[in-house]
């Protein structure tokens, strides 16, 4: 059970993560769209877990490894959007979020019965 402060945090970094990945790191994504779907804050507020949702693209775990090994500029260009709110930057930890798929796998199942 997260926190009210911990609630806050996450959304901030999800909206602010969301404008970084999408406008200022193009050449990271590649042309593919990046949705921020999760985050979530550890109690002391060290660690975001940042959950990714890869679309248009057809290798996603090349493209989570790529995001993954520019994490320190993005966590910089974090730094930069929130250093008046919080006094130390998280470190990011991305993850492929695969609810999205495993609903569509459902649904296809559920489909095929009918």
């Amino acid at each position: 059970m997260e926190t009210k402060r911990q609630e806050k945090i996450s959304k901030l970094l999800q909206q602010d993560l969301a404008e970084i990945i999408q406008m200022e790191l193009r050449h990271v994504t590649r042309g593919a769209m990046v949705t921020i779907t999760k985050v979530h804050v550890t109690p002391d507020l060290s660690v975001a877990k940042t959950y990714l949702s890869l679309f248009a693209t057809n290798d996603k775990e090349a493209l989570l490894e790529n995001i993954k090994k520019h994490g320190r500029e993005i966590r910089g260009k974090l730094g930069n959007r929130v250093r008046h709110q919080l006094r130390v930057v998280p470190e990011l930890r991305f993850f492929l979020d695969d609810s999205l798929d495993y609903i569509d796998n459902i649904d296809s199942l559920l489909e095929e019965e009918n």
